[in-house]
């Protein structure tokens, strides 16, 4: 379906804008309270990368953190300073509760969102080790719990880092020199650290909790050389299980990536590509079975991102392209909405508007998500010259 409008919608930017740089947390926590009230989002305003909040019902923008030490080193923030800083990867939101976790230097901190932001409002959740690398964390849906991935600290070691090829050097560092990563679970309240499990010979991530059952981790494998079957991954305490494998006929050659999910925890989404072949969207149940991979057309190969809104509905930033439109760069370049028959393999397309954003770094990602109602879309882009936030009211047709 295409709408001949989308392509000169305006979206409400969000944020104040200025002479700084503003964006969403990571699609895989939300950014909005859950009753939508308030948007938590990452700056630059202050020199520094910083945590703020904005009240959508006023306008008012408060800070959260009061970081001055710029930004730590961590995936995918590779030029961040060792253990010192903001890790900007590490932002997490308890949205039921209004709290928001995240690491500066080596320590796991917390604040209320309805604070001031003052010193007196944040405390210390945890110390991190030495010797680890951060990534994306997450907090559990009911609030009690805290995961934070950790590698070996020489997976990211600085001569990989000048090298580059980090796609390629860092899984293989990881495989040869036997390094380790592991989920780290935090208690919220207490700090306790009631869990370490270690994952062999892997770079984990991504973490998210299902959002019912804080027993069950759905994590990555990052980068791997045999990404089709090695990327997803779920540990529930007990046992780890592959959500991909080759003895289905699904490719060591293929590619997944950004797995997340459903709302209501009855399936997890990801995207990749078929060794030679189109694009596709699929979808797993979370005990690894019953997949459904539904393909995209020929030539739909801008990369993108998917979150899940009520009902299954998703949303990307990518792939969608009109008939006689050529494809400019790797990213995609329109949102879009997705309603998907996994049974029948059809997918209905209702774009919205050109998100514009450049793709030029990993905060240019426009990591499109609905509000909790289901009736917005926000994402991030720099349409504007500098980054901000961007809303779509009233998105559902």
């Amino acid at each position: 379906m295409q709408n001949e409008m989308a392509d000169i919608v305006t979206p409400e930017r969000v944020t104040s804008g200025g002479a700084w740089n503003d964006q969403l947390l990571y699609f895989t926590s939300p950014s909005l309270t859950a009753d939508d009230s308030q948007l938590v989002f990452l700056s630059d305003r202050t020199g520094h990368p910083n945590v703020f909040v904005r009240d959508l019902r006023n306008g008012d923008e408060r800070q959260v953190t009061t970081n001055s030490e710029g930004m730590l080193k961590s995936y995918v923030y590779f030029d961040g300073s060792p253990y010192r800083g903001l890790g900007k990867a590490s932002v997490s939101l308890d949205a039921q509760r209004g709290i928001v976790y995240w690491i500066q230097g080596r320590s796991i901190l917390a604040a209320s969102i309805g604070g001031a932001g003052s010193a007196g409002n944040v405390r210390q959740v945890a110390v991190l080790p030495d010797d680890q690398m951060t990534a994306f964390t997450h907090v559990s849906g009911d609030g009690r719990l805290l995961c934070v991935p950790t590698v070996d600290a020489r997976a990211l070691g600085d001569d990989l880092i000048a090298a580059g090829k980090l796609e390629k050097t860092i899984d293989q560092r990881v495989q040869q020199e036997g390094l380790n990563s592991y989920l780290r679970i935090y208690d919220t309240d207490s700090g306790e650290q009631i869990a370490c499990e270690r994952v062999p010979s892997a770079w984990v991530t991504h973490v998210q909790f299902h959002p019912t059952d804080s027993s069950r981790i759905l994590y990555n494998h990052e980068w791997p050389a045999d990404c089709g079957v090695r990327r997803m991954w779920l540990w529930d305490g007990a046992r780890h299980t592959r959500l991909r494998d080759a003895n289905d006929g699904r490719g060591r050659e293929d590619w997944v990536c950004h797995e997340t999910w459903e709302r209501g925890g009855d399936g997890v989404i990801y995207h990749g590509g078929v060794a030679g072949g189109p694009a596709f969207v699929g979808r797993v149940g979370p005990d690894g079975k019953g997949h459904a991979e539904v393909r995209l057309p020929d030539g739909w190969r801008q990369y993108g991102h998917f979150t899940t809104g009520a009902d299954g509905v998703l949303v990307t930033d990518g792939y969608y392209r009109p008939e006689g439109e050529s494809p400019v760069g790797w990213g995609g370049q329109w949102l879009a909405i997705l309603r998907v028959d996994w049974a029948g393999g059809r997918i209905d397309w209702q774009p919205l508007c050109r998100h514009k954003s450049s793709w030029k770094s990993q905060d240019e990602h426009p990591h499109p998500v609905f509000d909790h109602a289901g009736r917005s879309v926000y994402f991030t882009s720099d349409r504007e010259g500098k980054r901000a936030v961007y809303r779509l009211n009233e998105v559902q047709a």
